[in-house]
């Protein structure tokens, strides 16, 4: 075959798809870099059928209208450092041959190394010994033997002769991959899908299912690795749908874009920064996923939002039922070692010790802005050793994918329908252990009414708020969900949140003051309110949470 035109490309992707899916759980098992959670393969999936997903409406025999529809859903549903850079390849080679009808196999190979430069540039600190490392000697060689023969079918079938080669030095360019003594899981993945287009142009359909189409016998041993190891805890991702408005930045310049890289390099690594017409695509692995939100919410809203504690990740890879180990995809049930456990969703390192120190057995990444999935809920309940399972999902959005969980578990679930943070923490300080299920939930749901929630944030962009008209920049003051107030400064917006929450007896007031709050701004605020709350015992604390600069509960 010569030329590759929509139809037939669109044939490639979804035979790629298939592939990847087929193959995702060896890849998982070669996952050792740059974090060893084994979820390549499972990424690299996701990403590649938010495409497939795209195609199954699309018709059109321009191969440069269907490569546009691939990368642009790819960006978009992107997951993990393999995935987003994996969409980075393709993004790259759609803009390469936007104009194209057709192309042939040397425009397919000077296609990719177009996406090849555009996942260099986009990432702050490439290492080689990767996919981007495959991706860039197959395409750079396949280019040299096109000008020899351009039909498409030789190029690719060069090409992924190539990059076989280059994959099989991976493990001896990179020294943790030397430490593995495995090659690169993204890299591997990169092949997979040269192989499944390869395939496709001799007329091969790949199907899913559950039968590995590419064997391998290589896996790493995640136990040779630790937890503790791993610098930066959590894998986090993101797109900022960018609002280019009366917003006080101007951001047709490059320059506003290099503050936010620079600070989101600033907190953690493995940085991707995916500039496309309207949306960032961000990756980054920190210890402080809060503030990466903070910073980029001066852009625009965010959506697609996923945080993962690569630590816990690493620890379900090495935790053995018999002599196997539990692999990603699969759920790992633990067994119970008492009646009762909990399961909190919260964010800011603060809250989340608050929630273990009080009895939490495991923490769920999420809040405003951030709702965790079913299955993200479901994994958590999963790995709690009890009989019985008291979800708290602390946020209203959250509690309908909480609810779908108790289906779904073997374990007993029951749902605490708190809607904010300082209620899950009244309900939980109210848990007897000695009272059955139904008179703690009873108990709960009367301490979760008797308390009151204060929350100060600030509008990322003028809009309505209970019928009020907001401007971006100001500092909302709510109680209980109502807006009180807001201003332009945050004290006097403290003030008057104070002052409207005092008008009620108090005997406790916690404070917990965000990520993005110095320790001078909240002695400050804690002044505010010991004038307001006299009788009051107050305790200000670091919570460290996101989106919102203080969260207050009252009881």
């Amino acid at each position: 075959m010569a030329h590759i035109d929509g139809t037939i490309f669109k044939r490639m992707i979804m035979n790629a798809s298939a592939a990847i899916e087929n193959n995702k759980q060896p890849i998982n098992e070669l996952n050792v870099f740059p974090v060893p959670d084994g979820d390549t393969g499972t990424n690299m999936s996701l990403t590649i059928n938010a495409a497939t997903q795209e195609l199954t409406t699309t018709t059109s025999a321009n191969i440069g209208l269907v490569a546009d529809t691939v990368g642009r859903a790819m960006v978009r549903g992107a997951r993990g450092n393999s995935g987003v850079i994996l969409s980075l390849l393709f993004r790259g080679f759609a803009k390469h041959i936007k104009d194209m009808k057709e192309i042939d196999g040397a425009a397919f190979a000077a296609a990719m190394r177009n996406g090849v430069d555009a996942a260099y540039n986009a990432i702050m600190k490439p290492s080689e010994g990767t996919i981007l490392t495959v991706s860039r000697v197959s395409s750079e060689q396949a280019i040299e033997v096109a000008s020899e023969n351009p039909d498409a079918d030789f190029v690719l079938s060069e090409m992924l002769t190539f990059a076989n080669d280059a994959l099989a030095k991976t493990v001896d360019q990179n020294p943790v991959l030397k430490k593995a003594n495995v090659i690169d899981a993204g890299a591997k993945g990169f092949c997979v899908i040269l192989d499944a287009m390869n395939r496709a142009l001799k007329g091969e359909t790949i199907s899913s299912s559950a039968e590995v189409t590419d064997e391998t016998s290589d896996a790493a041993d995640f136990s040779s690795f630790n937890a503790e190891d791993i610098k930066f805890a959590y894998c986090t991702e993101f797109i900022v749908n960018i609002e280019n408005k009366d917003n006080g930045h101007d951001l047709s310049k490059i320059g506003e874009f290099n503050k936010l890289r620079a600070v989101l390099d600033s907190i953690g690594d493995s940085l991707v920064f995916v500039e496309d017409d309207n949306i960032i695509k961000i990756h980054v692995h920190t210890n402080n996923p809060g503030k990466a939100i903070e910073e980029s919410l001066k852009y625009g809203y965010l959506s697609s939002i996923k945080i993962e504690n690569m630590r816990e990740q690493h620890t379900e890879k090495v935790i053995i039922t018999g002599k196997d180990p539990v692999r990603p995809g699969e759920r790992y049930i633990a067994p119970s070692e008492k009646k009762y456990g909990m399961v909190a969703v919260c964010s800011g390192e603060g809250i989340e010790a608050v929630f273990r120190d009080i009895g939490a057995d495991n923490i769920v990444q999420g809040g405003q802005t951030m709702n965790p999935s079913t299955e993200d809920i479901l994994r958590a309940i999963d790995a709690t050793p009890s009989d019985i399972v008291l979800v708290f999902p602390n946020n209203k959005n959250i509690i309908m994918s909480a609810e779908q969980c108790v289906a779904m578990s073997e374990k007993t679930v029951v749902i605490i329908p708190t809607r904010t943070v300082p209620q899950g923490i009244a309900a939980i300080l109210t848990f007897d252990p000695d009272l059955e299920i139904n008179q703690n939930r009873e108990a709960m749901i009367e301490a979760i009414s008797e308390v009151r929630t204060g929350q100060i944030t600030h509008a990322s962009r003028d809009s309505l708020f209970d019928g009020k008209r907001i401007k971006e920049g100001d500092y909302l003051g709510i109680l209980d969900g109502e807006l009180i107030t807001n201003n332009k400064l945050i004290n006097s917006t403290i003030r008057r949140l104070a002052r409207e929450m005092s008008k009620k007896p108090t005997e406790f007031l916690t404070i917990f003051y965000g990520c993005n709050v110095t320790e001078e701004e909240s002695n400050e605020a804690y002044e505010i309110f010991q004038k307001e709350f006299k009788s009051a015992e107050i305790n200000m604390l670091p919570g460290g949470q996101p989106v919102y600069s203080y969260l207050i509960s009252a009881e």
